[in-house]
This record gives structure tokens, sequence and C-alpha cells, in this order.
């Protein structure tokens, strides 16, 4: 810190010196012709000590001096990439000077022409430059390996600069996004925005964050989902519709989660979950072709196709495998209760037979799950906004899309029964009262939208966080997530 501390002084006495030269050290504008990477690709047949008459004008950041007497070679960093730049005393005369007043950090503009030295390696051979900022902190000179990940998510402006590889990343995860609005608009469906603020939250199992709406003197939620404003579109008659949107969830973080994470509902009118599985994988093939190239990837050293169409598991199916008792036969909750103490699966008291093999199944199921996988019909218990399974109605028509052990989406045929909703919905409230903070609450409008009739309906629930995780090959969320959330400072 000490050094740092010395370092820092360092660079504000070269700012005041270069004020005293009547040099701004933050200019107003710069006007690049050209990008690093665009330079390095145009101009990589030139021969070695080859020099052209083209000019150009680029800006970035400084990551590396290289000072030799008379002549000076640096690297300047912009968004797309590095490129050389040369500094010779005999061609820009005296501001060649004020190269001692710059620092690694700095951004500048330089003009010049292209060569390419012996090495072989394109360079800008500077006529003339400008600092556009001076950098007061130093860059960490061993941010590469830096073990400390909490320290690279809290300063990610840093990491972004002496990481490429992390910027990469974040590029590939805003594709993903332009690929999936892409399928999507070509599938018919219209963008739309709804409250991020809510009177009732709604749309999953979770614990929501509360404010207060000080005019209205009112509590407020941020929404776990936007699902049941999607519904309400529907009711309205739109056909297809879809938003890409912030959700919150008042829970723990780790790998997998995130309090604010991003979300792509869909609401599709006239279609059942198997209409929305066949999209999803569509989506995901369209999604892994458009971005990577392929739909054979790898992730976490496991080789996967995401090429349609994808395994389908049902849960009942995947628990008596799993644990070799059949749920569907089961009868007395206790039976449940035994089986999911032989596996440490941790239940509550409320919890049914439905919910007891949900839990297992999340536990003991799920993480084993590699290939990409709809796990089906799951508990009525709990699916309270599911539409029943003709066949067995205490199962409904809900997957959730598993891969490598994560969920990466949940969809189901909406329940558009006011009356069975209602009821429901009772349920959710008594568990509420009984503690659980996850339980969903009766939505009186929502109910009253229903009653005016929603279509045969069935939507999509993508978390984008995950899938960029999947498709850029990363283990924590936290390294998808430009600014994660993050614990105070002690």
């Amino acid at each position: 810190m000490e050094e740092e501390n010395h370092l820092i002084k360092d660079r504000i006495k070269k700012l005041e010196e270069l004020r005293k030269l009547g040099i701004e050290p933050y200019e107003y504008r710069y006007e690049p012709t050209h990008r690093a990477k665009e330079i390095a690709e145009k101009y990589s047949t030139l021969a070695a000590e080859e020099k052209t008459k083209d000019k150009v004008r680029v800006a970035g950041r400084l990551i590396t001096f290289r000072r030799m007497g008379k002549a000076t070679f640096a690297n300047l960093q912009d968004f797309t990439g590095k490129i050389q730049l040369y500094f010779r005393e005999d061609d820009i005369g005296k501001q060649y000077e004020l190269l001692k007043l710059l620092d690694m950090g700095d951004i500048i503009g330089c003009e010049g022409i292209i060569f390419k030295t012996k090495t072989g390696e394109v360079t800008v051979y500077v006529e003339k430059f400008m600092l556009l900022t001076k950098s007061l902190r130093p860059l960490p000179e061993k941010w590469h390996g830096l073990k400390d990940e909490e320290l690279r998510h809290r300063q990610r402006y840093v990491d972004l600069i002496v990481n490429p590889e992390v910027r990469e990343k974040f590029v590939m995860r805003s594709k993903v996004v332009e690929a999936m609005r892409e399928f999507l608009i070509k599938d018919g469906f219209l963008e739309v925005e709804t409250p991020t603020l809510q009177p009732i939250y709604g749309g999953g199992a979770a614990k929501p964050f509360v404010t207060q709406h000080h005019a209205l003197k009112m509590s407020l939620y941020l929404r776990i989902s936007d699902e049941m404003y999607l519904k309400r579109l529907i009711v309205g008659g739109f056909d297809k519709v879809f938003e890409i949107c912030k959700d919150f969830r008042n829970e723990g973080i780790d790998t997998h989660h995130n309090p604010e994470f991003t979300m792509m509902e869909t609401m599709s009118a006239y279609d059942n979950y198997e209409d929305s599985m066949k999209r999803t994988e569509r989506m995901f093939e369209f999604i892994a072709k458009k971005v990577l190239g392929t739909t054979e990837i790898e992730y976490l050293g496991r080789k996967l196709s995401l090429k349609a169409p994808f395994k389908r598991l049902k849960m009942a199916d995947g628990v008596k495998k799993a644990t070799g008792v059949d749920f569907l036969k089961l009868k007395d909750v206790e039976e449940a209760r035994k089986v999911a103490r032989k596996f440490n699966v941790e239940i509550r008291e409320d919890m049914g037979i439905g919910a007891i093999m949900a839990a297992i199944s999340s536990e003991v199921v799920e993480p084993k799950i590699v290939e990409p996988t709809f796990l089906m019909e799951y508990p009525k218990e709990v699916s309270p906004l599911s539409k029943p399974m003709k066949a067995n109605p205490e199962f409904v028509e809900r997957f959730e899309i598993l891969i490598c052990g994560m969920e990466f989406g949940n969809v189901y045929s909406e329940g558009n029964d006011p009356a069975v909703l209602r009821e429901n919905w009772q349920h959710q409230e008594e568990l509420l009262k009984k503690g659980n903070e996850e339980a969903q609450r009766t939505d009186e409008d929502f109910i009253n939208a229903m009653e005016y009739g929603m279509p045969p309906t069935s939507g999509i629930g993508i978390g984008i966080d995950r899938l960029a995780m999947l498709l850029t090959n990363t283990d924590s969320i936290r390294d998808v997530i430009f600014f994660p959330t993050l614990r105070e400072r002690e």
C-alpha cells in the first residue's frame, strides 16, 4: 500500500507538470480512425521493415512502455485488442520529452503511419500524439492469476483492463442475448416491458426484496419474475410476447445464484409445454450455432451436444431409478419422509409426498444429469401456476431444462382456470403463515384477468446468466455478471 501511495503521488506530480506546460490531462474529445484489431488484420501481409504511407489515428490505454534512448516502443490497448506504437525523437521533436510524463494506464491518442518491424509486428510509427486521460492509479502488475476472486469482481473495471479474456467473455454474453432476441423475433414474438416494481410478487417460489413508495404510502416488491404480467398481455390479445429483464430474489449467493439476475421469459398463446419444449431446444441450438458456430461444446471438461432434440426424463422415473422407490405408488407421507432421510435430503414438516419427491429430485437426481435434458411432469404441490395433466391431475405439464446438473429454465403449460388458481394460492398462503418465506401470494388482479379468459398458453423462462456460463465454459455466475452482488468491505 505504501508503494502504491508513492506511485500515486508521483503521477499527481506529473499531472501538475503537464498543466504547467498548458496541457489538459483530461481532454474533451478525440476521433480515432482505426481500431487495433482492424490495423493488425489489414496490414498483416506487410513484409518485415516495410513502411506504408497510410495514416491512422488510434486511441487507447498504454499498457507497456519500453524507452530506449531516442526511441520508445509502447503497446496501446483499445476495445478490440493491442497495437504497437513506435516513437522516435528525431521525428516528433519536443513532444518526445512529454513521454517522460506518461505512465502505463494513461489513455492517449496517436497519429502516424503503419509499418512492420524487423520482428514482424505491425506498428504505428507515431508522428504526433496527445494525452487524453492521465491515470493516477498504477495497474496491478500481477493481476493475472490473482487468487482473490472477490477483488477481481469488486474492481471489475481493472479486471477488464488487464485481462482481455474477461472482456471477451462479456462480449460473448452480449452475443448470446443478441442471438436469443433474433431467434424469438424471427419466431414471431414481440418484445415487451413489464413492471420491475410490483404490488404483489409472483411467478416463482422465492423470497422477494421489499421497498417503500413514500408518495403512495405502500409497499412494493422487486419482481421475482415477469411471468404474471406477460400473461396479462396474453389476456389482452397478444399472441406471442417476450421480455429480457432483471429479476431479484432475496436469496443466498453461490456459483449459480446472484440476488439480481437476468431472465428471458416468453408467453405464447395456444401452445402447451410440448410446444415450449420444441421451441426451447431449437432456441438453444440456434444460439450455440450463432455464437460458437457449432452445437458441439465443452463445459467444465465435459463434451456436450446442444443439437435438438434433447433427452426427456419424467421426474418420478428419475427418482425411482435413483432411490428404488416409486413415488407414484406412495400413499403415506411418512414413507416419503423415510426416503428423504435415507438420502439426507432436508425437508419441512408441511411438505407432502409431491414436494418431498421434488426435493429428492433436486438433491439426488438433477446433479447427475449431464446431457441437455428436459425433466418433466412435476408434482402439483410445487407447481401452483401450472396446468394439471389430464392423465394424472396430481402432476402438471411442467419441465425444467438441466445441463451438467444446473437448471437453465422452468417451463409449463400455464394454468388458466381462475378457481383452481385461487385454490392453489390459498394453499400457498397457508404455507406462508407457517413460515415458508418462498411461498407464493394470492394475486387478486391476476385472478380477475383470468376471469376475463386467457387462451391455452405456455411460457419459457431461461436464465441468461447461466446460459452465458455454459457457452463461455465458466464455472461461476459471478464471472458472467459485470458487477455481481458482494458483501460489504470489512
